[in-house]
């Protein structure tokens, strides 16, 4: 399934991607779509982690949501998707809200190459880059891809170079407060959210474009 793949980066990257075992926690518009392309990019081994089930309005936007899979749970219906494509893939699915509580456990368990965050907590953010920071684990957290219509003004950056985003506002506030001076690495976007509250107003192609554009480093950094 990986001929293309190979024609680009050779063989050998291939299989080195192959040998990596990555973290995902969040199914959702971000978090599926980074998923879905990282099992199409060669990744075998893969740890997602979400507690949310498939409702109606996730099909907008969502790559684990369809008729089929609603009332499911996401982390289930993403592995069926996942070796719907890859049988080969090492899927551990985890039906868990992650928290400072149960984070350690989870990383206790299992040793990570990179750890994608596309989750909506920002506690949840804040407990995955300070268990990264401590183990020596590469780690990239997905900001704001809601309420805007430009995926061209996404873009990967440092949390310091963020702009136009509250999400990462919070962030950056949080990391100066326990005077974090590791860079982190973050997705976000120069668009300035053409809304704001809750549920979060999004399309079928931002979210989406956020989770590519996170694949698209863990790969670059995997095969550089």
């Amino acid at each position: 399934m990986l001929d293309r793949l190979e024609l680009l980066i050779g063989k050998d990257k291939v299989n080195l991607i192959k040998t990596k075992n990555i973290l995902v926690v969040g199914c959702g518009g971000v978090g599926g779509s980074a998923i879905l392309s990282l099992v199409r990019s060669g990744i075998e081994n893969i740890t997602i982690v979400d507690f949310d089930k498939v409702v109606e309005s996730n099909l907008n936007r969502q790559e684990v949501a369809y008729i089929s899979t609603i009332g499911k749970y996401k982390v289930d219906a993403m592995k069926d998707i996942i070796l719907d494509i890859n049988k080969n893939v090492n899927v551990n699915n985890v039906n868990l809200f992650l928290d400072e509580t149960n984070i350690k456990e989870l990383f206790d368990n299992s040793k990570f190459d990179y750890v994608i965050d596309c989750c909506d907590s920002i506690k949840t953010k804040e407990a995955l880059i300070l268990e990264c920071i401590n183990r020596d684990i590469k780690i990239i957290s997905s900001c704001g891809a809601g309420y805007r219509m430009h995926p061209e003004m996404l873009k990967i950056t440092s949390l310091d170079k963020t702009s136009n985003d509250p999400l990462a506002r919070i962030l950056r506030k949080w990391a100066k407060d326990n005077h974090i001076n590791k860079k982190i690495m973050v997705m976000c976007s120069d668009e300035a959210p053409i809304g704001k509250g809750s549920p979060i107003a999004s399309n079928s192609f931002v979210p989406p474009a956020a989770g590519y554009l996170l694949t698209s480093y863990v790969i670059n950094d995997i095969i550089k």
